[in-house]
């Protein structure tokens, strides 16, 4: 299972870290672990929430209360099979995501082409 630091959902989501702290205090779905120092750890749950939160806010223009409502609808609703196909899918994403961000050659490493 992954996990990811409050700094990586941001860059996720393209949202400010208040606006993250904020949903997680408002909806109760979102409940990332603490480590040893005190810094939010989430899961890929919590990021998959904090997607949908956002596009229902942001494209569907949902206020947080009908959001809220929508999402504890769309997890108790039915069609769970295939929104756990859905889920399994964007972790899986998402992990592959951060695999090729670790792993991919750096701007600043000098990688300019040249022409023979």
């Amino acid at each position: 299972m992954a996990v990811y630091t409050i700094g990586d959902a941001e860059r996720l989501l393209k949202v400010k870290v208040y606006v993250i702290r904020y949903w997680e205090k408002e909806i109760p779905l979102i409940q990332p672990v603490k480590d040893v120092y005190g810094r939010r750890l989430y899961s890929d749950r919590d990021l998959q929430i904090f997607f949908r939160l956002k596009h229902l806010l942001y494209e569907r223009r949902f206020t947080l209360e009908g959001a809220r409502a929508q999402l504890y609808n769309e997890l108790a609703g039915e069609n769970q099979n295939l929104r756990a196909a859905i889920s399994a899918l964007r972790s899986e994403l998402l992990s592959l995501f951060f695999f090729v961000r670790r792993y991919a050659p750096g701007e600043e490493s000098g990688s300019e082409e040249t022409e023979d």
